[in-house]
């Protein structure tokens, strides 16, 4: 007897958009704190960590909205050359499963992606229904972060931060010649640098929609690129378009296309990974510790090298800096020495208030970082 094909219901439909989500791996890195990490629920659905206004985290529920894809971006395995299942939630699928999880207080909020079905206008008319839905039928006034298709009108765009909490728009590669390498169906400065700029400009203090926080996130790997340039265009989206976050994701080998540069060149893939975790850490000296560009050095190969992290090796370039008194040093002297954070350098201030520091376990517990805090500084 032949076999009978059915068209998924809506289990079936999330358990096949659940797994193509894992390929978006924004947040998957750069902490060591798990309650920041992406998980996966018993049911197969992935939720995502948040960071909530009093300073605590939360998770999102994320889906995808639909697989189907008409881009050619050789990275993703879900790229329209694909054979593979292909599946689109409605709007109340999408909808009424969310809430459910909400409802049970399993998660804080909606993460909201999509493959491009036809065009990015008429797959943001569907993200954008959905969260229109949620706003307005069922009154939920909570988080919503949606993706921005590259190439979305102006319009289209306009309507997201109408209803979303936070958007973002993957910048994918520092520059059009990178990008190149992806997609030849992408136009760099047309679909992703000019609606970064509206987005920006639209969210902007005293802007229609300044609430709206704005994320991107670069592909690690997969053309090549040097991280130097990574680096330079983070300054100019963290300074100029004052994006709140960049994310990054380390390119999977084995999942993109066999012409792409990272299937011929990428030797060790646990290096991509270190890659990734280099520019996390460059990320953090730059919105936390104050880093400017010229901090950052690079190898010949414009690449952040492997084996320090760029805290310890501008201060290894820079000995006559150190030793940094511990007891005179001002907060921004005492940020720039390798092992101590933030949260250690406010203890630092505050204990020389009442008593002279005089050795590094006054200071706390000699952990691996405080030990490598005292090659650094001085009593």
């Amino acid at each position: 007897m032949p076999a009978v094909i059915t068209k998924p219901d809506t289990v079936e439909k999330l358990r096949i958009l659940s797994s193509d989500a894992q390929y978006d791996l924004a947040c998957a890195c750069g902490t060591t704190r798990p309650e920041e990490h992406r998980k996966r629920g018993l049911d197969g659905r992935w939720i995502y960590p948040v960071t909530l206004p009093n300073g605590g985290t939360s998770v999102l529920f994320k889906t995808l909205l639909s697989n189907v894809c008409s881009n050619d971006c050789k990275y993703c395995p879900l790229r329209n050359d694909q054979d593979l299942r292909r599946c689109t939630l409605t709007v109340e699928e999408t909808c009424r499963v969310f809430l459910e999880y909400y409802h049970q207080k399993k998660v804080f909020g909606l993460f909201l992606s999509s493959g491009v079905i036809g065009t990015p206008d008429r797959t943001m008319d569907l993200l954008n229904g959905i969260a229109e839905t949620l706003r307005k039928k069922y009154q939920f006034r909570g988080y919503i972060h949606l993706k921005i298709l590259p190439g979305a009108s102006p319009a289209a765009i306009e309507k997201a931060l109408s209803l979303a909490t936070a958007v973002s728009l993957n910048i994918e590669t520092p520059g059009a010649e990178y990008l190149s390498k992806l997609s030849s169906r992408k136009d760099f400065v047309k679909d992703i640098v000019e609606p970064l700029k509206l987005i920006s400009r639209l969210t902007a203090k005293g802007a229609r929609y300044a609430g709206v926080k704005q994320t991107t996130q670069f592909i690690v790997g997969a053309a090549d690129e040097p991280d130097e340039k990574i680096v330079r265009y983070m300054f100019g989206l963290y300074k100029r378009l004052r994006l709140q976050r960049v994310y990054f994701s380390a390119y999977q080998q084995g999942l993109g296309a066999p012409d792409l540069p990272a299937e011929r060149t990428l030797t060790n893939p646990a290096d991509v990974l270190t890659r990734e975790h280099r520019l996390y850490q460059v990320d953090f000296l730059i919105r936390k510790y104050g880093f400017e560009e010229s901090d950052f050095h690079f190898g010949p190969d414009g690449r952040l090298p492997l084996d320090k992290d760029p805290k310890e090796l501008w201060a290894l370039r820079h000995p006559e800096f150190f030793p940094v008194n511990i007891n005179r040093a001002s907060r921004e002297e005492l940020i720039r020495v390798p092992g101590l954070g933030p949260v250690t350098v406010n203890r630092i201030i505050e204990l020389r208030k009442s008593a002279r520091i005089q050795r590094i376990e006054d200071i706390g517990k000699p952990t691996k970082l405080l030990r490598k805090a005292s090659s650094f500084v001085c009593f």
